[in-house]
């Protein structure tokens, strides 16, 4: 097999005691008889399929040879570790868990911020909280998140929500929402004062 699942064959192969004994036996440099002395037939021709299958293992002139490239193939191919961000997404883009560092908590903030609002743009909080919706399963808690990091700030009528200054300054073109069934993401007003008058004791 190739590409990125490559290994997957390999890794089930070796969970099995028997054929991780045969692979053994054959890295060791044992004959296809003695590879699998003491193992009944169809147990032994089922391991060395899957040695072979896997690319653990290459058939030649009827004997079996461990193939030395064939970990390191599987290596090159397997699916390159998350970093940045993408650490604490799920593959569908939703938060998996909030980082306990603060600097990389705003940074995950600040990319949820700027997918969900425009730079200048204000709206209520049932709106923010319906584009909110596809990036958390506790948006009451994202939103209190991006409030107290200073991601979103709060206008000074405390009903409406937008971008903070900083965050605004950099802020790519946001996404087109996609409302929750049954939420009115309520058109963005045009920006008023969005000065943060809020304090840790308003509600979020």
């Amino acid at each position: 097999m190739t590409g990125e699942n490559a290994w997957r064959p390999a890794i089930a192969a070796l969970a099995n005691d028997t054929t991780r004994e045969v692979y053994a036996r054959i890295v060791l440099g044992a004959s296809r008889g003695d590879a699998v002395a003491g193992v009944a037939a169809p147990r032994a021709d089922a391991a060395i399929a899957a040695l072979v299958g896997s690319g653990l293992v290459i058939e030649r002139e009827g004997e079996l040879f461990a193939d030395a490239t064939g970990p390191k193939r599987m290596l090159a191919t397997a699916p390159a570790r998350p970093s940045g961000i993408d650490r604490f997404l799920r593959p569908d883009g939703r938060i998996d868990r909030y980082p306990s560092k603060a600097g990389e908590r705003v940074e995950l903030l600040a990319h949820v911020a700027e997918r969900v609002l425009r730079p200048g743009e204000v709206v209520t909080e049932r709106g923010l909280t319906g584009r909110l919706e596809r990036f958390a399963d506790d948006v009451a808690l994202l939103r209190r998140h991006l409030v107290d990091h200073d991601v979103v700030e709060r206008t000074a009528s405390g009903s409406e929500y937008a971008l903070a200054p900083g965050i605004r300054e950099t802020a790519p073109a946001a996404e087109t929402p996609r409302p929750a069934v049954g939420v009115d993401p309520e058109g963005a007003s045009r920006p008023g004062d969005a000065a943060s008058g809020s304090t840790s004791s308003e509600r979020r």
